[in-house]
């Protein structure tokens, strides 16, 4: 029961449609349940963090490596992330394929959803609810 409370936006309620809405959790965020290369991970929905942050364990549960190592800023200040691409990241219905990622080894929780997927939606936000719609995209 707290879990649903801590996190209301479970993939089984998501569903399917290209259209998702999340519900803020009770600190005011928005975190959900996605699938990152098909395996399930908590994710932090962050408009303001510029890609897609994974930790250290969801990488090694995935099997992802990188020796691309770069610097980064986070709210705890600096860290050394990794590069990579994951093949597929997907929320409810929506999904992106080849998505810059980096793997941060000292991040809080499983994962953090950022620019690098969401910049690919179109993303509304109003009264407590976060709407991210798939967006078709003309090659």
């Amino acid at each position: 029961m707290a879990d649903k409370v801590l996190n209301p936006n479970k993939a089984e309620v998501l569903g399917n449609a290209k259209t998702v809405v999340l519900q803020r959790d009770p600190s005011g965020h928005y975190r959900a349940e996605a699938l990152i290369n098909g395996i399930k991970a908590d994710v932090l929905v962050d408009t303001g963090a510029t890609g897609v942050a994974i930790s250290q364990k969801l990488a090694d549960s995935l099997g992802l490596s990188s020796n691309a190592a770069i610097s980064t800023t986070t709210a705890n200040g600096q860290a050394v992330s990794y590069l990579l691409r994951l093949a597929s990241v997907k929320l409810g219905g929506i999904e992106a394929k080849d998505v810059a990622a980096t793997i941060t080894p000292g991040l809080e929780g499983e994962a953090l959803l950022g620019m690098s997927f969401l910049s690919r939606m179109d993303i509304r936000l109003y009264k407590g609810e976060m709407t991210i719609k798939q967006v078709e995209v003309d090659d």
